[in-house]
């Protein structure tokens, strides 16, 4: 005689909490059911009919799908057989579940003796008998003309798109739980993936597993853990889908300690990073590097720091943008509102040559961390960089005076801005500035003193735009526009420490550059730090 196919075992908890274990001894029926279900719900009376006719020599298992569900189809059919919780859906994976339901009946060693999938009469009516047969007890009597001759069954939750993914990972024991997208043999993978919507409009690497599996080696995080729902899609965010997005962002597997602590920091409600991308101004996140990690990973901070060219530097801010596209949904002509655009939405990042000033505090130190840690530091900016042409100033205070004349232009030469700026001063600008005694403070006030005018200046004329009367009380943090108040002088911006400055660039050149600010929000200008966590 043939070998029947053993079923595989499995130890699930019924409604009651009382764990059953299969194979259990006795020949068993297995009801494979969801509480949506409809044909599920037609099945559902026989289910406790059978149960109750063959109880004394036949165990009937009823095999729900869904925690709340499972309760549900108890309560409305009186339910009194074991219904067991496959809510984590493995023992439907195990048994090959693609349709619900599934009714399959088993020898005591857990042998298959037969199944069936859906609701079929004539399937029900043989099993009646089948079971009459195996247990000697009189089969019980169905009213079959209630019942419909067949009707199909349901797709199974152990084969829904994100479910099915992450029931196979875990039965090869891959941490990766994303969906995988299978391509025809002829089907350019470039192109599908732009068809898809899942680049910038340049190219991407295909994100196969391997190379994502590569990506997280080099973290210590769980890849399932969320790390935030973001917007404006409102989607979970995990360590493998940022991944994901760093590979296709042309990331080097060490680069991903970088990604990680910058998406810690967009995430971050604090950092309103909806806002940032919704608006018309075309507002961005740019990254700062600092620390031990900078030549490490071989990020560029000298010679054309802001430019192309290295892999580090384009590829770190690309995979945070496609992250904020691919998972957050924040995509142009979407929620994605930038009036004109912003080249910088294509990456952004870069390093700060803190070795190269010696006599200035760099970035990271400012923002209150040691000088031996590896940080990122996300500024909320609307554009830029634009240049500083000065080659001729001798003196700290005449090229400070130069660089605040640029910063009177950013956004508009007459307004006070209500965002933060960041200033990226060349080598030889500071060796200008430092061979003065110029410190970052020191510039910071000239840019302050240099820019300030009357606020009366600030306001729209027939001439020129400016300030409105609402935005000038609110720059002035007062109620009425006074000429007392309107004599006052206000500074380009409205808080020193709203001026950042770094220095990055070539050994030779003397030009500095300014990143246009972006509008603050209710907790100021979006710039804020984390430290890069390193295997």
């Amino acid at each position: 005689m043939p070998t029947t196919e053993l079923l595989p075992p499995f130890q699930l908890e019924d409604d009651s909490g009382t764990e059953l274990a299969f194979p259990s001894g006795r020949n068993t029926l297995l009801c494979f059911v969801k509480e949506d279900c409809p044909t599920c719900r037609i099945s559902m009376p026989l289910i406790q009919q059978l149960g109750e006719a063959f109880k004394d020599r036949l165990d009937l298992w009823a095999v729900g799908q869904d925690a709340l569900g499972n309760a549900v189809l108890v309560d409305d059919y009186g339910f009194t057989s074991p219904m067991l919780d496959d809510s984590e859906l493995k023992a439907s994976f195990d048994y090959g579940i693609e349709t619900v339901p599934t009714v399959i009946l088993a020898d005591p060693k857990g042998g298959e003796l037969r199944r069936f999938v859906g609701f079929g009469r004539d399937d029900w009516r043989d099993l009646v008998h089948a079971l009459a047969d195996l247990t000697l007890l009189d089969p019980p009597e169905v009213e079959w003309d209630a019942y419909p001759e067949s009707r199909p069954g349901c797709g199974s939750k152990s084969v829904e798109p994100g479910i099915y993914e992450r029931l196979v990972a875990e039965a090869e024991g891959s941490p990766l739980r994303a969906r995988r997208l299978e391509i025809g043999v002829q089907d350019d993978v470039m192109e599908f993936l732009y068809d898809q919507g899942m680049t910038d409009g340049m190219p991407v690497v295909p994100p196969t597993p391997e190379r994502v599996l590569r990506m997280l080696e080099y973290t210590r995080r769980d890849p399932q853990q969320e790390i935030a729902v973001l917007p404006p899609n409102l989607a979970p965010l995990t360590v493998e889908k940022v991944a994901i997005n760093a590979v296709l962002a042309g990331c080097k597997p060490e680069y991903f300690p970088v990604v990680l602590a910058a998406v810690d920091v967009v995430v971050d409600p604090s950092f309103g990073i909806h806002a940032v991308m919704a608006t018309t101004m075309g507002g961005t996140p740019i990254f700062v590097v600092n620390g031990p990690i900078r030549e490490r990973i071989g990020m560029n901070m000298g010679q054309g720091v802001l430019g192309q060219g290295n892999r580090a530097n384009a590829t770190i801010g690309r995979a945070v943008k496609l992250v904020l596209r691919n998972v957050g949904g924040a995509r142009p002509g979407g929620t994605e509102r930038a009036t004109i655009g912003n080249p910088l939405r294509f990456s952004g990042s870069f390093a700060e040559w803190e070795e190269r000033a010696p006599q200035w505090t760099p970035l990271h130190v400012e923002q209150g961390f040691e000088r031996d840690q590896s940080v990122v530091t996300v500024f909320a900016m609307s554009g830029g960089p634009a240049q500083v042409i000065d080659q001729h100033s001798r003196t700290a205070r005449a090229l400070a005076g130069s660089i605040a004349l640029k910063a009177q232009g950013l956004q508009h030469p007459v307004m006070v801005s209500g965002g933060a700026t960041l200033i990226v001063v060349s080598p030889e600008h500071y060796d200008t500035l430092a061979g003065d005694g110029y410190s970052k403070d020191d510039l910071r006030r000239r840019i302050q003193e240099m820019t300030a005018r009357p606020l009366r200046d600030t306001l729209a004329t027939e001439d020129h735009g400016g300030l409105g009367p609402v935005a000038a009380r609110f720059s002035a943090g007062i109620d009425e526009l006074t000429d007392e108040v309107l004599d006052e002088r206000r500074s380009k911006f409205l808080r020193e420490d709203w001026i950042h400055i770094v220095v990055a660039g070539g050994g030779a050149g003397k030009w500095t550059a300014l990143f246009e600010p972006l509008f603050s929000g209710p907790t100021g200008p979006t710039c804020r730090s984390r430290v890069i966590e390193e295997l």
